[in-house]
């Protein structure tokens, strides 16, 4: 997963139509040091067709807020440069490889 900052995120995930999933997270939060590692093996998987970024919520306070990452672990989920939905707490690999077909079955 590439690592987005402020100055990063308008021109990977805002001006770039593909399909993308930002991980909004802490250090400081153990359910995202649970979470991280499902999300790199499904990233892995699914490399070809959907890109995998990560935003550290207390780095990029703008972009948490923005996105309404209040609670981390955070998923939002981007076609075409727009959020179109978002996913918050922990989540099972089974439920965010179904939410992913579904977001993105026609990409």
């Amino acid at each position: 997963m590439l690592h987005l900052t402020t100055e990063t995120f308008e021109t990977k995930i805002l001006k770039d139509p593909r399909p993308a999933v930002v991980l909004f997270y802490a250090r400081w939060c153990g359910k995202c040091a649970m979470t991280k590692p499902v999300i790199e093996d499904i990233a892995a998987r699914h490399r070809q067709r959907i890109r995998f970024f990560e935003v550290e919520i207390d780095e990029s306070p703008l972009l948490a807020d923005r996105y309404g990452a209040d609670i981390v672990p955070a998923f939002v989920f981007f076609r075409d440069g727009t959020a179109v939905t978002t996913m918050k707490g922990m989540i099972g690999e089974s439920t965010l490889e179904r939410r992913l077909k579904e977001i993105f079955r026609n990409c």
